[in-house]
């Protein structure tokens, strides 16, 4: 899909999760921006270049608001180097004015995910909000 929004044409990303890969939306129409699911790609690099590919072109000119919510049941220590890059993007957006909101969304019984939010918040040097399944 194509629209024209702001100056910029984009076409939506998605893609469809499967065991092995989180189901990703990133529609400027739709928002908020949604990675979920389960992350543990054979190939980290190829499966996640192309979604750090589309978001360097989004943080080009992003939106005036950006939302996304991270919704993990269970992610690989090969997707965190990932996810920092991709938190990185984001970090960009806000550092040039734009409004930026992180969601985390873990299983009130999954302290683990809770505190893989926590290191990634630290290490982004990014504010989240956190909220139960």
């Amino acid at each position: 899909m194509y629209f024209y929004e702001n100056s910029r044409i984009m076409e939506a990303y998605k893609i469809e999760g499967t065991e092995f890969t989180p189901t990703i939306v990133f529609d400027l129409k739709k928002g908020p921006f949604v990675i979920s699911g389960v992350s543990r790609p054979e190939n980290a690099s190829e499966f996640y270049e192309p979604v750090i590919d589309w978001l360097k072109k989004y943080v080009e000119n992003p939106l005036e608001n950006t939302e996304v919510n991270f919704k993990f049941d269970y992610f690989n220590t090969s997707s965190l180097k990932y996810f920092l890059i991709i938190l990185s993007l984001f970090k960009e957006i806000e550092e040039n004015g734009k409004n930026l909101k992180i969601m985390w969304y873990y299983d009130d019984e999954d302290e683990s995910m809770l505190e893989a939010g926590n290191n990634l918040e630290e290490l982004s040097e990014l504010e989240f909000e956190y909220k139960t399944n």
